[in-house]
């Protein structure tokens, strides 16, 4: 169920209230009894998963990509989020300290 945020009209406390979509909107304020106004708030988005759909689950093969493979062409942030995560997944050594240079 969402969760709705509401503010009074007379004394200006806000409140939240969990409600149902079918349930009517609070019309008092539980404080003082006045008037109070739903005030808009960001929805709760969550995206998991590797990708968006046209890269997950899209028809592969069709062509219509334009990189003749039927795959999405990717973008230069996917490229380089791809060559981050396959370099930090690496297991390498760290590199020996350099030689310092003599001084003459």
């Amino acid at each position: 169920m969402p969760l709705y945020e509401y503010q009074c009209d007379l004394c200006g406390k806000k409140f939240e209230i969990i409600q149902r979509f079918s349930d009517p909107p609070v019309a008092d304020c539980p404080s003082c009894g006045g008037p109070v106004q739903k005030l808009p708030s960001a929805p709760a988005i969550q995206f998991k998963g590797s990708g968006w759909y046209v890269t997950d689950y899209g028809r592969r093969g069709n062509g219509a990509s334009g990189n003749g493979k039927g795959k999405p062409a990717a973008t230069e942030s996917e490229t380089a989020a791809a060559s981050k995560t396959s370099e930090s997944s690496k297991d390498t050594k760290p590199a020996p300290p350099a030689a310092k240079p003599k001084e003459t």
